[in-house]
C-alpha cells in the first residue's frame, strides 16, 4: 500500500507550473480566503496584470502568516530564489542586490508560493529608470471620512488634470482611496515629476484647505484629504493595477473609468471572492485600453496654471 505523502511538495498543489505548498493555509481569517485562492487569482490575472509588471522593477509585500501577521517589503534579490522571478541588473541599483521582475503567469505563482500578496511597481520601465514613464497621485483620506469625499476629491483633481491638459487613469487603491496615474513621455527627470506632482498637492490645499492636505501624517490630515506626491521619486512604488492586497477581505487594486465613480461602494469593492466577473471585461470595456495612446509631457504653461514659475 502506497504510504501517504509526507514532503510538503509532495501535499502541494500545482498553479502555472509551480507546486504550491500548503495550499489550504488560511491567510484571510476574516473570508476563509487560502493560500490557493491567492496563487490561482494571480495565475487567471495574469493577462490583465502583466502588462503593468513585465517591464518595471516590483516591489513585493510578503505577508508569510497572511492578513493580520507580520508583513515586510523586498526589493531585491532574496536568499531564497523565488522561481520564475527574474534579477534584473545589478548596475540599474548599484550596491544593492539585483531588483526583481515578474513577467510571467510562472512568477506569479511563484511569488504567491513565497508568501507575497502585494506588487508594487516603479514608475519607470527597466529600459530607462532615469526618466519616470508616469506620474501616481495617491489620495489618502482621513479615516473617518465619507466615502462620498472621496468621490468628491477624486473628481476634484480629476478635473485639475483637464484644466491642465493631462490624460489620466483611475483606479481603486483597494484600502481607503483612489489612485490616478497620468502618463508621460520619458523625457523628465525624477526630481522635475516629483517636484511637478508636489506642486499638484499644494495647488489643491491652498485652492480647497478644508478638503486637502499639503502635508503627510494621520494629524496632518484629519477631516481631510493628503494628495500622497510622495510615490514619484525613484525607487519608490505603487500598487500595481490588478493587485492583491495584505487587507481583511483580500481587496483587488482595480481599473475604473471616472463614470464608474458614483457607483462604487468603496476603494476595496472588488476582492478575491468577486474580481472574476470584472476580470472578464471584455478589451473594449477596458477603461485603460487607451493608454499606450497617449504622448504628453510636463510644459512651462502647466507649471504656471498651478501658480509656480
Amino acid at each position: 500500500m502506497k504510504k501517504p505523502a509526507t514532503d510538503p511538495e509532495e501535499r502541494g498543489e500545482r498553479v502555472a507550473g509551480i507546486v504550491i505548498t500548503h495550499p489550504e493555509r488560511v491567510i484571510d481569517a476574516a473570508s476563509g480566503l487560502r493560500k490557493l485562492d491567492l496563487a490561482r487569482y494571480y495565475e487567471r490575472a495574469a493577462e490583465r496584470i502583466l502588462p503593468w509588471l513585465d517591464d518595471r522593477p516590483v516591489s513585493l509585500l510578503r505577508a508569510p502568516d497572511g492578513v493580520g501577521g507580520e508583513v515586510f517589503f523586498q526589493r531585491h534579490a532574496p536568499h531564497t530564489e523565488m522561481a520564475g522571478v527574474e534579477q534584473l541588473d545589478p548596475g540599474l541599483d548599484p550596491g544593492h542586490a539585483p531588483l526583481l521582475r515578474i513577467a510571467s503567469a510562472r512568477a506569479l505563482a511563484g511569488a504567491a508560493q513565497m508568501g507575497v500578496v502585494e506588487l508594487h511597481t516603479w514608475n519607470a520601465r527597466v529600459d530607462d529608470l532615469e526618466h519616470p514613464d508616469r506620474f501616481v497621485l495617491d489620495l489618502d483620506p482621513d479615516p473617518s471620512l465619507p466615502w462620498a469625499r472621496m468621490i468628491e476629491a477624486t473628481r476634484r483633481i480629476l478635473a485639475l488634470l483637464e484644466e491642465l491638459e493631462l490624460a489620466s487613469f483611475l483606479k481603486t487603491s483597494g484600502g481607503k482611496g483612489m489612485h490616478i496615474l497620468v502618463p508621460l513621455e520619458r523625457r523628465h527627470g525624477w526630481e522635475e515629476v516629483r517636484d511637478f506632482t508636489h506642486a499638484i498637492t499644494r495647488h489643491m490645499a491652498q485652492r480647497m484647505p478644508e478638503r486637502f492636505s499639503a502635508v503627510s501624517g494621520p494629524k496632518n490630515r484629519v477631516g481631510r484629504i493628503f494628495v500622497d506626491y510622495l510615490r514619484n521619486s525613484r525607487g519608490a512604488s505603487t500598487v500595481c493595477a490588478w493587485s492583491v492586497r495584505a487587507r481583511e477581505g483580500l481587496p483587488v487594486s482595480v481599473p475604473v473609468a471616472p463614470e464608474e465613480l458614483e457607483r462604487l461602494r468603496g476603494a476595496n469593492a472588488w476582492t478575491l471572492q468577486n474580481i472574476d466577473e470584472r476580470l472578464a471585461l471584455r478589451d473594449g470595456d477596458d477603461p485603460w485600453a487607451t493608454w499606450g495612446d497617449v504622448r504628453q509631457r510636463l510644459t512651462q504653461r502647466m507649471w504656471r496654471q498651478l501658480g509656480e514659475e
